[in-house]
């Protein structure tokens, strides 16, 4: 989960301030030294912090509470909108405009990121329908543009470069005439070693040339409060520039990235949460702040389930209703999961969830699908499709061939069994869960 540490932290103050039995001054008070601290190790900037703590202090002990709401509701609902205030209060979307393409270009430090963040910026448009192609401008850097390729690959998206031409400007020209006809191309530059001069120059050479709609700029969020500078540098250099902050799975200083590059007035338009292609999400200050306080996240959620979702056809599903539930429709389903990312992570968009559940059930879970999925594997199509016929014999050869044991197996088959169940129940419920329509 993004700023983990910053967010069960933060959530532990307010639940400590939940069990008093009275919210008075005192209660008050030591909410807000909680708070602080928990900034500050996450590396806030020390003034951010002061002026924030002041804020959330005089509000929560001056502001009339509104009719109807307990003082305790009103002083979380204080906390969120300060530090939402303090991370941009509103989502930047990046603008994409239909109908002609959109150049996108990137720039930033050398070790920032960058070259993953345009793949996964590629990803992020291509799940929602976008035709998306990349070219490799990085001339600087031996095996960028293998490295962008090798990402490239993974997603299925073209890539132009030319290991020969060491003209930036050139490659670019080049690639964009290669790909007109595709409604988004990102332009990968090449990094400079913590020298924001030399890439705002390239990036101006760059942008004369080329005139990309946007130049995105990624910033280490690792880097704490140091970011602030880079961010400054660049806004102050070109008016329509974006920000990624990456890095942010589970970084002790991406509190300080965030805030710093936040009070520089350049707009973040998205966030790198995890190592993985599909790891990129718009920044949403609302959302973001409602997750670190363990509030939770269902749009987020649901978003997700609809990108994983398994297309379930009507014949299909009134067999799974009639009680026709097979072993590879459970394992469609433990794919569908996959797809939306580790345990963890969903469990944190479910409010009041995130920092309840402790790491050993959210690692044992997760442990316990993947071991299904390799199990269900191990099996021909006919055990698949008629899992009655599953007995000792083949349960031992299950369980060899998925290098599990028998219990293993059986634990599977039983929990195979009461899904199946469970399925056959809603039809008789006649529940819509199919989508829209009713299966009769």
């Amino acid at each position: 989960m993004v700023l983990e540490k910053l967010g069960s932290s933060l959530y532990e103050s307010l639940k400590k301030m939940f069990g008093a039995a009275v919210v008075d001054e005192a209660v008050v008070k030591d909410l807000i030294r909680d708070l602080q601290r928990s900034l500050l190790q996450a590396d806030v900037n020390v003034r951010l912090v002061l002026d924030l703590s002041k804020r959330m202090e005089e509000r929560a002990l001056k502001e009339k509470v509104p009719p109807g709401i307990p003082r305790k509701e009103h002083v979380v609902k204080v906390v969120y909108e300060e530090i939402v205030r303090l991370l941009g209060e509103k989502p930047v979307p990046l603008k994409v405009t239909p109908g002609k393409r959109n150049v996108f270009m990137f720039i930033g430090v050398q070790g920032s990121g960058k070259t993953t963040t345009v793949a996964k910026l590629a990803r992020y448009f291509q799940k929602r329908g976008f035709k998306v192609a990349l070219i490799c401008a990085d001339t600087f850097r031996a095996g960028a543009l293998a490295q962008l390729s090798q990402l490239a690959a993974q997603i299925n998206v073209p890539v132009y470069g030319d290991e020969d031409e060491k003209n930036p400007v050139k490659i670019a020209l080049e690639g964009l005439k290669k790909f007109e006809k595709y409604d988004i191309v990102i332009v990968d530059t090449a990094g400079r070693h913590k020298d924001e001069k030399s890439l705002i120059e390239e990036m101006k050479i760059l942008q004369e040339e080329i005139k990309p709609d946007e130049i995105i700029m990624v910033i280490d969020g690792t880097m704490g409060q140091q970011a602030a500078a880079q961010a400054k540098a660049f806004h102050e250099a070109t008016p329509i520039g974006s920000i990624v902050v990456a890095k942010l799975d589970g970084s002790a200083r991406g509190g300080g990235a965030l805030s710093a590059v936040a009070a520089t007035g350049a707009p973040i338009k998205f966030i790198g949460t995890g190592e993985k292609i599909d790891d990129l999400e718009p920044f949403d200050p609302p959302r973001f702040v409602g997750r670190l306080l363990g509030m939770g996240d269902l749009q987020s959620l649901i978003e997700k389930v609809r990108e994983a979702e398994v297309k379930v056809p009507e014949r299909r599903a009134k067999a799974i209703l009639s009680g026709k539930f097979t072993l590879s429709d459970m394992y469609e389903q433990f794919e569908a999961v996959r797809k939306m990312g580790p345990f963890s992570r969903l469990i944190s968009m479910l409010p009041g969830l995130g920092y309840e559940l402790p790491d050993e059930i959210l690692n044992v879970a997760e442990e316990r699908l993947e071991k299904w999925r390799v199990i269900i594997q191990s099996m021909t199509p006919r055990e698949r499709e008629n899992p009655q016929i599953i007995n000792a014999s083949r349960i031992r050869r299950i369980a060899r061939g998925s290098g599990t044991n028998e219990r293993d197996v059986k634990d599977l088959l039983k929990q195979y069994e009461l899904l199946r169940k469970m399925m056959k129940s809603l039809r008789r419920r006649r529940l819509p869960i199919f989508g829209k329509k009713m299966i009769p």
